[in-house]
């Protein structure tokens, strides 16, 4: 399951790191490139712009889109139907000539299907998989959104020689085959329990959970589970049906929860890692490195192979822990790197422009690998989990898409204006996202609460309770009833009335004392 699902991130990735080599094949530049006055062919900012940030306008629209289907249809179905947008898309790009708007289009419909999977792929793995591995499980979105990264970067590597559109159609065809295995794949899985509880389908989704777990349906694992499922769903639904879209904000600590998915999405672009993903081949050819697909290559394989400490870490250090030390980590390789590029020694290039030296360029190519392997084992998976378990069930389509979308949005302003930028600044671009990685340390300690370990029922109850985040990893959450008791005198109160910074253990205490002043 957790495999086929992730294929979701692998669709992502591979369209992510094929387009970076596209930019820099001969035959992609004679075709929807610009002839200059040399008889050489180059994109200008605004072309070689709209090529890759138009893939983020449909991923921001699928993302929005995809909320309200998955709520109607159910998620594994959704999850098929944005395969097939994804598919569309492609087509588009492959049958493509000499009209660079063709691909501009072609990426802008496979954006849909991209931004559709990146709301169901975290959302359906985290309503049906286990406690114990839910981390895990849905950090394997991103595993598979660097290993796509990597493919196409060996593809590209393969084929940019020829001097055919072989060079760059061989590498969108192999982007075919990852959407039709996940589209027709997840059709034979168990659709989410919790969707299905909503609906009505009790027993179904206690059989679903009784296989994931891997345990008899009256094993008490399984009515746990269920019976939190159940008081959840009652204290959601006790002022009335379907939720308004607006109740994302007005609900139970939901502009809280809402504005932090969206900032740690927002944060997760930010920290720079797209910098290299899209624009890796053209940043390292202007260090002087000429074969910079082998570079892209490396680059790939480090942050393919740094994701898998990341699904340990999620589970064994916690959210909160990795995220902070890995931002504090890609602070300090990205000061380096635009230091280095900025002022450390120059040499003149054949056309009489300045350059980062041979031993320059080394330097910052090692930092960008500790930066990617930063970001691949932290903040590239567990962004992704966070996001899909801080928000209750009633509302998670919607605040995932909202969050997602974020992610989109920011992943769309960086990948066309950092063309424009590097051109004016250069390296100094560097301290920018450096700043930003600090930022991103900071938000995490003071807003994010530490959810490994726990059931999705007992992180909203954590929300809801305003546990203190730098001690929410001591925090003990009540049994049984209790733990739905607080949500549904903090629904009455309108989200305003419980307060809980855990000092010891006093659950019952805590209870008694909010119905004593209710």
């Amino acid at each position: 399951m957790g495999l086929l699902v992730s294929m979701g991130g692998l669709i992502f990735g591979f369209d992510t790191g094929q387009i970076s080599g596209f930019l820099e094949m001969q035959n992609f530049l004679e075709n929807f490139g610009e002839e200059q006055s040399n008889g050489s062919y180059a994109f200008s900012n605004v072309r070689s712009g709209l090529i890759v940030a138009l893939l983020s306008v449909g991923t921001l629209l699928g993302a929005l889109a995809a909320a309200p289907i998955a709520d109607r249809v159910g998620r594994k179905y959704s999850i098929t139907f944005w395969c097939i947008i994804f598919i569309v898309g492609v087509i588009v790009q492959i049958t493509s000539t000499t009209n660079w708007v063709q691909i501009a289009l072609g990426r802008w419909t496979a954006g849909w299907g991209v931004g559709g999977l990146s709301v169901l792929t975290p959302m359906y793995m985290s309503e049906i998989s286990p406690r114990q591995v839910r981390g895990a499980l849905v950090s394997c979105y991103q595993l598979f959104i660097t290993l796509g990264i990597f493919i196409a970067y060996c593809i590209n590597y393969g084929t940019h020689a020829e001097q055919s559109r072989a060079s760059w159609r061989i590498t969108m065809g192999v982007g075919f085959i990852w959407p039709t295995i996940m589209g027709i794949g997840v059709l034979f899985l168990r659709e989410s329990p919790r969707w299905e509880y909503r609906k009505g389908r009790h027993e179904s989704a206690r059989e679903t959970i009784a296989k994931v777990y891997g345990v008899h349906i009256h094993h008490h694992e399984v009515h746990r589970e269920m019976f939190e499922i159940k008081q959840k769903l009652d204290a959601e639904t006790a002022g009335g049906g379907r939720p308004a879209w607006y109740e994302c904000v007005t609900g139970p600590r939901m502009l809280y929860r809402t504005l932090l998915g969206m900032a740690l999405q927002m944060l997760q672009q930010l920290t720079g890692a797209n910098y290299f993903f899209y624009f890796g081949t053209s940043i390292f050819k202007s260090v002087g490195i000429q074969d910079s697909y082998v570079i892209s290559m490396i680059l790939g394989a480090v942050n393919f192979i740094c994701t898998f400490p990341g699904l340990y870490f999620v589970e064994h250090a916690g959210r909160r822990k990795s995220l902070i030390y890995g931002a504090l980590w890609m602070f300090v390789c990205f000061v380096i790197f635009a230091s280095v590029g900025t002022w450390g020694p120059k040499v003149v290039d054949s056309e009489g422009a300045l350059q980062p030296s041979h031993a320059s360029g080394t330097a910052m190519i090692v930092f960008t690998c500790l930066f990617i392997a930063a970001f691949a084992s932290t903040w590239g998976p567990m962004v992704w989990a966070i996001v899909g378990e801080i928000y209750p069930s009633r509302y998670r389509a919607t605040c995932m898409a909202l969050a997602t979308s974020s992610n989109w949005i920011w992943n769309f302003l960086l990948s066309f204006f950092t063309s424009f930028i590097t051109a004016d600044i250069g390296f100094l671009y560097g301290f920018v996202f450096a700043g930003c990685c600090l930022a991103a340390a900071v938000v995490v300690f003071l807003f994010v609460e530490e959810s490994s370990g726990r059931t999705l029922e007992e992180i909203d109850t954590m929300y809801i309770l305003h546990v203190t985040p730098w001690k929410s990893a001591k925090w003990e959450p009540p049994e049984g009833e209790d733990l739905v008791t607080a949500d549904k005198l903090n629904l009455e109160r309108g989200g305003r009335g419980i307060r809980k910074d855990n000092e010891g253990p006093s659950q019952p205490g805590l209870l008694e004392n909010a119905d004593s002043k209710a």
